[in-house]
């Protein structure tokens, strides 16, 4: 006679995107899980009345293997063309409108008023550094 291997709740999400990119993270590294609750949780996002949750279930022996999984950060793909900080040489960047610009009181007016007709072009901003430059 088989052994029934027991299944467990691994985590409970709010967000349900959250949940896919865990659940793929996790059958990307070979270990089987599923969600449930996942569509009644998608019908009613934030409602902590009702506290609908989408569940990710895992077998109990691969728990611990999970948990290193979804520890690791290291969710970032490094190639060629990978930006990277021209002063620092940091990978940690974000992209986001000039905070020189926008610090004036008239260039916000700006933005605010004319933004729509002429928008603002996005630059990179150095985490580490906060160095702000763009890739051309």
């Amino acid at each position: 006679m088989q052994q029934q291997e027991n299944i467990v709740v691994f985590r409970q999400f709010d967000n349900v995107i959250e949940a896919n990119i865990i659940k793929a993270k996790l059958d990307a590294n070979g270990i089987p899980c599923f969600l449930t609750d996942e569509n009644l949780a998608n019908l009613y996002p934030g409602q902590p009345y009702l506290s609908i949750q989408a569940r990710l279930h895992i077998f109990e022996h691969d728990v611990q293997q999970a948990q290193q999984i979804v520890e690791e950060s290291n969710l970032i793909v490094l190639d060629e063309h990978t930006a990277q900080c021209p002063q620092c040489q940091s990978h940690n960047l974000d992209r986001d409108f000039p905070r020189k610009e926008s610090r004036n009181f008239l260039s916000g007016l700006h933005i605010l008023f004319f933004g729509i007709f002429f928008p603002q072009s996005k630059i990179y901003r150095c985490q580490k550094c906060q160095h702000e430059f763009d890739v051309t």
